[in-house]
């Protein structure tokens, strides 16, 4: 979208953030290294394998990461185990149940969002910012199409109670050197009545006054811009 990115270039200050005084250039630039440190991220089919069966617990494998002992009633990643047999489980991802069997083949499930559209509207500076949630936590957002992942600044991951040191480190170059962030996958990201589960983000060392809303959300939906509108709609 030509248009938006043009608007992240100016050199206005975002509402809200008098002190840290960011301009719209920075989230360019900070989209364009979030890009190239979590490019991985990019597909939203959860990869779901079962390594193994401790008593009541499923040792599960979520998308090639270290197995982890999970129990009926619990969540890993999105995943929610609803029962462990003698070499399966059935597990639950937004809704959708598949069983996991011993030694089979990962199981394939793509997060599945509730709602049907939403429509954002920019303000003065172009820019389509709101109020959200993430895990149930309240948030604000801006769109931005330039990050892959939903990114979120350390000191909003502490607020929002994210445990994204569980997550897996990443390093991210920036002018001032490399620094570390964090990968993980947020239970749940809702904006409007649009909501998405196993969602990727990043978690930055660095303080950003909002949620970039990054295109592990955004490519779920179907974007048109019109003017001053932005639509999002679930796609068929």
């Amino acid at each position: 979208m030509p248009a938006h990115r043009r608007h992240h270039r100016s050199t206005a200050p975002l509402p809200g953030s008098r002190a840290s005084r960011w301009q719209a250039a920075r989230w360019h630039t900070l989209g364009a290294l979030l890009l190239a440190a979590t490019a991985p991220l990019a597909a939203h089919a959860q990869a779901v394998a079962l390594s193994g069966i401790l008593g009541p617990r499923a040792l599960l494998v979520v998308d090639g990461t270290a197995p982890r002992s999970v129990a009926a009633g619990e969540t890993h990643r999105g995943v929610t185990v609803v029962s462990v047999g003698r070499d399966e489980a059935v597990i639950d991802v937004a809704g959708q149940r598949r069983t996991v069997v011993l030694g089979a083949a990962p199981v394939s499930i793509r997060s599945a969002s509730t709602g049907q559209r939403v429509t954002l509207r920019s303000d003065q500076r172009g820019h389509f910012t709101g109020t959200g949630s993430i895990n149930g936590q309240a948030m604000q957002y801006l769109v931005d199409t330039g990050a892959t992942a939903v990114s979120i600044g350390q000191p909003e991951a502490d607020r929002l109670g994210l445990a994204y040191r569980n997550g897996q480190p990443v390093l991210m170059t920036t002018a001032n050197g490399t620094i570390q962030g964090w990968r993980l996958k947020l239970d749940s990201v809702r904006v409007g009545e649009l909501e998405l589960r196993a969602v990727d983000a990043v978690v930055t060392p660095q303080s950003i006054p909002v949620v970039l809303l990054g295109n592990s959300f955004l490519s779920s939906f179907q974007m048109t811009r019109l003017n001053d509108e932005m639509v999002l709609e679930r796609r068929r």
